[in-house]
């Protein structure tokens, strides 16, 4: 597979292209995003779908200017897909053939439901784990449905209600408007109704950045962002029926505020619909679920307790043994305290992935390695995990075995557990990450309350007062070089 791959989204309102780079054979991440507002299907709407000579010609300037970036780039892939508007027009085959003599590029036009399980696809894939859910991507054209149940795509659908389709349809038409959004929310069959709403496009990310800088959230990550729909429904409304002059007030950006009513009124109506009380805010869609369908066929999902961040962090950080001794003795010291921290999988699984971490500032600067380290991980650490994962693998790692001061911890307050629980993790990862400099065989045993470190065939080499430093449980003793 191509190293460099690029993904262009041609949509009814905007064109999008994505540029993806792959360390390994799973692990991935993006390198460059590019936005254009061009509007397709502007105009088309009310001319029986025909896409307009302007459109087009703004469309192909787009797509010679995207690949001029993705050749620039060294991309050896560019997947070129075109959805609503495309699928729509009569003229499209035209613009299309266009295209592929101007510019020597393949344009997919893909139907409503493809486009539906291309954005389940990538949901599934990259955002923290689920159950069951219904993803929803609102367009300029179209909004897809996918349904998911027991972690897997069960059924698709497309409904011809987009942003630019309602305004160009029924501007001001409020009666028409009710009327052909009661018919259209018909179409959406009993089995789509979930307590857990995926929201993808544009439009609900533009919703839920409104919701986070409300609510002064701590996070700026958008990916697996979530809140309860009824206690954010009224302010919803509020930027439903607010004066588009006020926009600004609610924190959406001047190139939202032609369309974001229309993505509210959308928004609203089908969670109602569905019975939604949780949104799952993805920053993924329709070209991380076409750049997956290539990287991962011919499976469609991620092989077990695989995670493609956290991979190609390591894959371009992380080289040498003292990483990988960092995790083993992570991973022995929890077993061996078991009894004492009474700490479940969860959090087994968190001190692994912050043990694997814990180094990485190290490849910026030795010097405050532990807060470069946290910002790695907040800023890269994309896909998979929580965001209460996060910011606790983050706030271990920096810590480095100081003292969970609560005046410390107040910006992250909301997400993190109980001070007792960062002790527990900081101290293990902490002391795994001290020992792992050591070349010896490292025992480790737990009896009334003390910590045994030994080797039962020669004394230790170990730093007693770097040991000393690290911030322990207060039912915990440690003894080096002593057998229990």
């Amino acid at each position: 597979m191509a190293k460099r791959t690029a993904v262009v989204d041609l949509g009814s309102n905007s064109i999008r292209m994505v540029i993806f780079e792959k360390t390994s054979r799973y692990g991935f991440y993006t390198t460059h995003e590019f936005k254009r507002k061009v509007r397709l299907g502007e105009n088309s709407y009310n001319n029986k779908k025909i896409l307009q000579k302007e459109a087009m010609q703004r469309a192909e300037e787009t797509l010679s200017f995207f690949k001029q970036c993705a050749l620039k780039n060294k991309c050896k892939k560019i997947f070129i897909v075109g959805t609503s508007a495309l699928r729509d027009a009569p003229n499209s085959k035209e613009f299309i053939k266009r295209i592929k003599n101007k510019l020597q590029l393949n344009i997919r036009c893909i139907d409503g439901k493809n486009e539906s399980y291309l954005g389940g696809l990538a949901a599934l894939n990259l955002l923290s784990t689920f159950k069951d859910g219904t993803t929803l991507d609102i367009g300029g054209g179209s909004s897809e449905l996918c349904l998911i149940k027991n972690r897997k795509i069960i059924d698709c659908i497309s409904l011809d209600i987009g942003t630019v389709r309602l305004k160009e349809l029924f501007n001001k038409n409020t009666k028409k408007l009710d009327e052909f959004l009661e018919s259209t929310l018909k179409l959406i069959p009993e089995t789509f109704c979930n307590s857990n709403l995926i929201a993808i496009g544009g439009s609900l990310r533009a919703i839920s950045s409104s919701i986070m800088q409300k609510n002064s959230y701590p996070l700026k990550n958008l990916h697996d962002f979530r809140y309860n729909f009824e206690d954010e429904k009224d302010y919803i409304f509020k930027i439903l029926n607010t004066d588009i002059n006020s926009l600004i007030d609610f924190g959406i950006k001047k190139d939202r505020f032609d369309t974001i009513k229309e993505g509210a009124l959308i928004f609203l109506k089908i969670a109602q619909k569905i019975k939604a009380k949780q949104i799952i805010t993805s920053g993924v869609g329709i070209r991380e679920g076409i750049y997956l369908q290539d990287l991962l066929r011919p499976l469609k999902y991620f092989p077990n307790n695989f995670n493609p961040s956290l991979k190609s962090l390591q894959d371009r950080f992380l080289t040498n043994n003292t990483k990988s001794k960092t995790s083993q003795y992570a991973l022995q010291i929890f077993d061996t305290l078991k009894e004492s921290h009474n700490l479940n999988i969860y959090y087994k699984n968190i001190l692994i992935v912050a043990s694997k971490l814990c180094h990485i500032g190290e490849y910026l600067n030795f010097y405050f390695a532990n807060e470069h380290s946290a910002n790695f991980i907040l800023g890269g650490l994309n896909y998979g995990f929580s965001h209460k994962e996060k910011v606790l693998i983050a706030t271990i790692i920096k810590l480095n075995g100081k003292k969970a001061i609560p005046y410390n911890l107040e910006h992250f307050k909301q997400l993190l557990p109980n001070s007792q629980i960062i002790t527990w993790l900081g101290f293990m990862l902490t002391l795994a990450k001290t020992l792992s400099f050591s070349e010896e065989k490292i025992n480790f045993s737990f009896y009334k309350d003390t910590l045994y470190i030994y080797n039962e065939n020669q004394k230790l080499n170990l730093s007693k007062d770097e040991i000393k430093k690290i911030t322990k449980p207060s039912n915990i003793n440690i003894s080096i070089n002593q057998m229990p």
